[in-house]
């Protein structure tokens, strides 16, 4: 081959390369910047500063006092020894039948990760599902653990209330909400998020968008209200696009905490202190690590944060289904479970599937299904 057909070949693969990598970007998976009338409302918001999303207080996603930069991080992150970080067997699971449940019970079921089903007031809602087998944009990175994924859309009856608490592919998944598309009535998402759902054909009139400390109410019986973490967004470079959030669903019957991603701070006091305490608090336990410990809870932490939003009763989220962080994969379930000796609070731990009654949780114990496995 000559000099200049080497050149020209050189040239190709090279243009090749890079209309494959806008294609790849452009895929509907990652959305779109919010834009429009949308961006005007964010821009309003008096937590979007400088062009993005800021926290209550401010906080390093990646701290420089870890002595771990994102490079290394990331290199630990693909390369690293990862022997510990998933189960050497398929998780242990026990499949409700959510199609066949009573909808006048108030309960709940853990899916994995931060997936919930949810009975309240006589709705059926839906938070963060993930039913796909990664927690990525490609299929090499954040696999699902072995038996993780017991639930698919067809699962699933038609759901009043679709939650969604920020846009990371963890917590929101475009296989998922578009298998369920036709299911979903209402969709509730904190400032930003909906530019996702418009791009992806979803009605209008069903989205719910609102900043914190925003109450959507429903009915006289039934409001969901968008409240504050200490977290970040983001579904490739641009950082902050969007906001995050945690939600409070509530009744006359009962409170429901869920506090989303985030790392620990004043505001589960005055959570706490707002709502008078929950019934129930779904709460981030799980992919933790001291380089991103702003932005995510050591499960001390998560045991702190039910004190604080005076929660009856503790289900832990964010574990049992990717490794996200080098911990070993049993270890948010060892350490909440002795961070909770001695609190006020009652630990649940179902397996994945295992219905809990939100009406009855005194009544209930579950096992420490983590120990059953290796």
């Amino acid at each position: 081959m000559n000099r200049r057909n080497f050149i020209i070949g050189g040239l190709a693969t090279a243009g090749m390369l890079s209309l494959g990598g806008y294609s790849f970007i452009h895929r509907p998976e990652f959305g779109r910047l919010p834009q429009g009338e949308r961006l005007a409302r964010i821009q309003a918001s008096p937590h979007y500063i400088n062009g993005k999303f800021q926290n209550l207080v401010p906080v390093q996603v990646m701290s420089e006092d870890s002595g771990e930069n994102r490079f290394v991080a990331t290199a630990k992150f693909l390369f690293g020894d990862k022997s510990a970080l998933s189960p050497k067997e398929p998780m242990l699971s026990h499949k409700t039948d959510l199609k066949k449940l009573d909808i006048k019970q108030d309960l709940v079921v853990w899916m994995g990760h931060s997936t919930f089903y949810m009975q309240l007031g006589g709705r059926r809602i839906l938070i963060d599902p993930v039913f796909s087998s990664y927690a990525s944009p490609v299929f090499f990175i954040n696999k699902a653990f072995s038996g993780s994924n017991i639930y698919t859309a067809a699962d699933m009856p038609d759901i009043d209330v679709l939650a969604i608490s920020h846009d990371h592919w963890d917590h929101l998944d475009y296989t998922t909400v578009m298998a369920l598309k036709d299911k979903i009535k209402n969709i509730v998402c904190p400032l930003g998020v909906g530019e996702y759902f418009e791009q992806w054909g979803f009605d209008l009139q069903i989205l719910h968008e609102e900043d914190w400390d925003k109450e959507i109410k429903f009915a006289e019986d039934f409001s969901i209200h968008i409240l504050p973490s200490q977290h970040f967004s983001g579904r490739f470079l641009t950082q902050n696009p969007t906001l995050w959030c945690g939600f409070a669903f509530v009744t006359p019957k009962n409170k429901v905490y869920y506090s989303g991603d985030g790392g620990y701070g004043e505001h589960f006091k005055t959570i706490g202190k707002q709502f008078g305490g929950f019934d129930l608090m779904l709460g981030e336990n799980g992919q933790y690590n001291m380089a991103w410990h702003a932005i995510h809870l050591l499960p001390e932490e998560t045991a702190q944060a039910a004190v604080d939003v005076r929660a009856k009763a503790l289900l832990p989220a964010h574990g049992g289904k990717f490794a996200l962080a080098r911990h070993p994969w049993q270890e948010p379930y060892q350490k909440l479970t002795e961070a909770s000796q001695g609190k006020d609070y009652q630990l649940l731990t179902p397996e994945i599937g295992e219905a809990v009654s939100i009406d009855e949780i005194s009544l209930q114990a579950f096992g420490k299904w983590w120990e059953k496995m290796l």
